[in-house]
């Protein structure tokens, strides 16, 4: 089978496009999927790259958001036949993730245990289902899950343009909420705005703590001014003046640090605002279903930058890792 194999950790290079790996064979409670689509994380340049203190088996096929059929079963399989259209759930409790722990769906087949499988509606597509699992259902716990999002908050949103960013500014504006979206360019903000951000910063060339302010006031003791629902998942020493522009009572949420886990914060902010301060992790299988039910009904719908056949996953990667996409990359085998 074709694949895009990763046999010792580096530079985008290192990514070495196969035409004969082989096809695994499903174990028993195993099923092996034909892939229709598999969609671009930011977690797999870090996959690709190596991770201090994280050791990856290689070679390694990475890829963890997959959609596809089910193409063969194992033994002790019961409820999906040949063709049944899924979406995978990459983790499987106690063996770990999908396209990390063990191959993923960079490639024509690969493996999952039953216990992974979601039924897909007919209604939603190969590769808007492969862009929910990470990106979408990640966002589907901070804003909703741990964030409880509802149509009276304002929400701030850094590094809107991103997978996570953009699913927490669509769930802000399906729960109702007014959206004030961060991101690098005025062609970025543009896109956003067309989903329904209210306002936008461009945070290379504005202050954003002061954008803020001068968008919904200072926060005050007395309850005027600042955001409600903030959500951080850059880091990169963005944490104190994101704590600066949440309002009385108002709540800060995280799902990870891609730009620096190092933070400093004055926390006299912290205890004199009533500042919540939330971190979530990943997601939950009800976070998938909850979103393929969103996309069926056509409420929230993935967005996807570009749909890229799998022997362009270098400029897949080349784009995701110079930040010059707008939502989800998915490539198809």
């Amino acid at each position: 089978m074709r694949a895009a194999v990763v046999r010792t950790h580096g530079p985008i290079e290192a990514i070495e496009l196969v035409p004969d790996y082989p096809r695994p064979d499903p174990e028993p409670g195993w099923v092996r999927i034909r892939v229709s689509a598999c969609s671009l994380n930011y977690h797999d340049l870090f996959s690709r790259r190596g991770m201090p203190g994280i050791k990856l088996p290689l070679p390694l096929i990475i890829g963890s958001d997959i959609a596809g059929t089910v193409d063969q079963s194992g033994d002790d399989v019961e409820g999906y036949s040949t063709g049944d259209r899924v979406l995978i759930d990459p983790m499987y409790r106690g063996r770990g993730m999908i396209g990390e722990s063990w191959d993923g769906g960079r490639a024509e087949y690969c493996v999952a245990h039953a216990s992974q499988l979601v039924s897909m509606p007919d209604a939603v597509s190969f590769e808007a289902a492969a862009s929910i699992p990470l990106a979408y259902a990640t966002a589907h716990r901070m804003m909703v899950t741990r964030g409880q999002v509802t149509g009276a908050d304002t929400v701030l949103v850094m590094g809107a343009s991103g997978g996570v960013g953009t699913a927490c500014a669509l769930l802000a504006k399906r729960a109702g909420a007014t959206v004030i979206a961060c991101a690098s360019s005025q062609h970025k903000l543009d896109r956003l705005a067309e989903l329904g951000a209210d306002e936008g910063i461009n945070y290379v060339e504005q202050d954003m703590r002061k954008a803020v302010w001068d968008l919904v006031g200072k926060p005050r003791i007395s309850g005027e001014g600042g955001v409600n629902l903030l959500v951080n998942c850059t880091g990169g020493g963005t944490w104190s003046d994101s704590i600066r522009c949440l309002k009385t009572g108002g709540r800060l949420v995280t799902c990870g640090a891609t730009a620096g886990f190092d933070e400093a914060i004055d926390v006299r902010y912290v205890w004199t605002f009533e500042h919540s301060l939330m971190g979530s992790n990943g997601w939950r299988r009800s976070d998938i279903e909850s979103l393929l039910d969103y996309a069926a009904d056509g409420s929230l719908v993935p967005v996807i930058d570009k749909v890229m056949n799998l022997s362009e996953v270098h400029e897949a990667e080349r784009l995701m890792e110079n930040r010059q996409i707008f939502g989800k990359i998915v490539l198809i085998p």
